[in-house]
């Protein structure tokens, strides 16, 4: 039950659509089918799949593999030889891959009092990774110790989720275009990374 097929795919794809768009309770198996191609009822979604909730894990698992794969912002951007371009790219940088993963946000959001350990595994890997590695780069950087830098990473990070939050989980309006946003978060950071 965990090769990975074309079928497979299409069906984590359509389901991480659906709960993103209806919640997971929102979401029946037959309506899983008929947009990954299955037809509906027949059941097809139980050959790659033992349940709806095992196919819930495989998307979200499925999101955080792509992430740790992209993760690694020190690889990305070191030796650009510039702070304010390599904090701005880094913002847009993070900013794009909360865009990409706006269905994963809305389905942890959705399903976080229904399936708390599910979610607290899903955000701890998505975050306290992020955290951690933002910080060591931010440590290299500007030569800050670790609590230091773990506390700005925080702040930074946190000021990166919260630009997003409102439109992904509310569908509230942004209060602010992304160019002012990077532009002031990268002069925060560099303010508190130079001496």
């Amino acid at each position: 039950m965990t090769t990975s097929t074309p079928t497979r795919d299409r069906i984590i794809d359509a389901a991480m659509e659906l709960f993103g768009a209806h919640g997971f309770r929102g979401t029946s198996v037959a309506k899983i089918e008929a947009a990954a191609g299955l037809t509906p009822g027949a059941g097809g979604l139980y050959h790659h799949f033992r349940s709806k909730e095992d196919l819930l894990r495989a998307g979200i698992d499925r999101h955080l593999a792509r992430l740790r794969a992209l993760r690694d912002i020190r690889a990305t951007f070191t030796g650009v030889g510039d702070l304010r371009t390599e904090l701005t790219l880094t913002a847009r940088y993070a900013l794009a891959e909360l865009d990409e993963e706006r269905e994963l946000l809305q389905i942890l959001a959705a399903e976080a009092r229904s399936r708390p350990d599910l979610v607290r595994d899903a955000v701890n890997q998505l975050l306290g990774t992020s955290q951690q590695d933002f910080a060591a780069h931010l440590a290299d950087l500007g030569n800050l110790p670790p609590d230091r830098a773990n506390a700005i990473a925080a702040v930074a990070l946190g000021s990166l989720y919260s630009a997003r939050m409102p439109r992904d989980l509310f569908n509230a309006d942004p209060t602010l275009d992304d160019e002012t946003f990077v532009q002031t978060w990268v002069d925060m950071l560099i303010t508190l990374l130079t001496p």
